[in-house]
C-alpha cells in the first residue's frame, strides 16, 4: 500500500500565491523584497502558475485560455536568485513525544518548498545534528514536487545536536551568503545562541522556525518524576510541583526570547510553532506574521 503523501492537494494549492521573503541585499545578488519572477517582454520564459485574483493579466497565456478556458499565469525569470537553504534539525530530541515535532519540521519544509518551486527558487534542504547529513535539491518547477517530498519524507532522525560544529561545517560548505531557514527545536546542552550569532555575522541571513511540543513547555506531570534526556541519556530526578511548572514555562520562554532576539537583532525573522497548531495555521498565520512569507 502506497504511503500517504505528507501534503495534500488541498492545501498545496493554498500554497500557490505565496512567496519567501529576504531582506538583506546579498553582493553580486538581487536583494531586498524583490521577487526576481516578472512579466514582460524580452524575458525568459520557465513556467506557469495557476491565476489568482490580482495577478498581472498583462501575463495571462490567453492562448491557452482559449484552450482550457482556464487562466494561466506565464512567469518568467529575469534576475538571478538568492541562494536559499533549509536546514531541519534531525537530533534525537525532535523524536520526543512520539515524534511529532520531526514529522511537523518535515511538512513544514515541504510545504516551504513547495512555494518555493511555485516560484521558481531553488532550495537545498539539509538535515543537521552535529553534522550536515543528507541534502535534498528543490528546484526546477512545480511538476518536481513530488520527487522533492519523496526525499523529504525519507529524511531519517537521529543523534545529538551540536550547534557549533553543524554552522562550522554549512559556513566552510557555502562560502556565498544567502537566506539560512532553521527549522528546529533549538535544544543543544551547549547553546545555539552564539553558533547562529556567528552565521549571522558571516553574512547569512537567518529566518528561524522554533517547534515546540505543548509538552516542551507545559509539562502534563506532577509529583516525583525521573526524566532522561533524548540525546545525552542523562537522568534526572525531581519533585514536581505547580510552582515548579510555572517556573518551568517562564523559563522556557525566555530561552524562546533569547532565539527570537538572535533572529531580530541580525536582521532576520523568528517563528514560534506549537506542534498542535495545524500547518496552514502556521504558514498563513505564524510565518506570515513573522514577514517569512507574503
Amino acid at each position: 500500500m502506497a504511503a500517504e503523501p505528507i501534503l495534500n492537494r488541498e492545501f498545496l494549492e493554498k500554497l500557490e500565491r505565496l512567496t519567501i521573503l529576504w531582506q538583506r541585499s546579498f553582493a553580486g545578488l538581487v536583494g531586498g523584497h524583490n521577487l526576481s519572477r516578472l512579466a514582460g517582454p524580452g524575458q525568459e520564459f520557465l513556467d506557469h502558475r495557476n491565476f489568482h485574483n490580482g495577478d498581472d493579466l498583462r501575463a495571462v497565456n490567453w492562448r491557452a485560455y482559449l484552450r482550457l478556458e482556464k487562466l494561466f499565469l506565464k512567469m518568467f525569470q529575469t534576475e538571478p536568485r538568492v541562494p536559499l537553504r533549509m536546514l531541519v534539525d534531525t537530533s534525537d530530541s525532535m523524536l520526543a513525544h512520539g515524534g511529532v515535532k520531526f514529522e511537523y519540521a518535515r511538512r513544514l519544509a515541504a510545504a516551504l518548498c513547495y512555494v518555493g518551486l511555485v516560484r521558481l527558487d531553488s532550495i537545498e534542504v539539509h538535515g543537521f545534528t552535529r553534522r550536515i547529513s543528507r541534502r535534498v535539491i528543490s528546484s526546477g518547477g512545480r511538476h518536481r514536487f513530488p520527487g522533492v517530498m519523496d526525499s523529504i519524507a525519507a529524511i531519517a532522525a537521529g543523534g545529538a545536536t551540536d550547534y557549533q560544529a553543524m554552522v562550522r561545517e554549512f559556513i566552510e560548505s557555502y562560502p556565498q551568503r544567502g537566506l539560512a531557514i532553521i527549522i528546529s527545536d533549538f535544544l543543544d546542552d551547549h547553546g545555539c545562541e552564539r553558533a547562529l550569532e556567528y552565521l549571522s555575522d558571516f553574512g547569512h541571513e537567518l529566518m528561524l522556525l522554533q517547534l515546540w511540543a505543548p509538552q516542551d513547555r507545559t509539562p502534563p506531570w506532577l509529583g516525583e518524576l525521573e526524566l532522561r534526556d533524548a540525546e545525552s541519556g542523562e537522568h534526572l530526578k525531581l519533585d514536581f510541583d505547580e510552582g515548579a511548572r510555572a517556573r518551568y514555562t517562564r523559563a522556557f520562554d525566555e530561552f524562546s526570547a533569547g532565539i527570537e532576539t538572535v533572529a531580530l537583532r541580525s536582521g532576520g525573522r523568528y517563528a514560534g510553532i506549537s506542534t498542535d497548531l495545524p500547518l496552514e495555521e502556521a504558514v498563513f498565520g505564524e510565518l506570515i506574521r513573522a514577514r517569512g512569507i507574503a
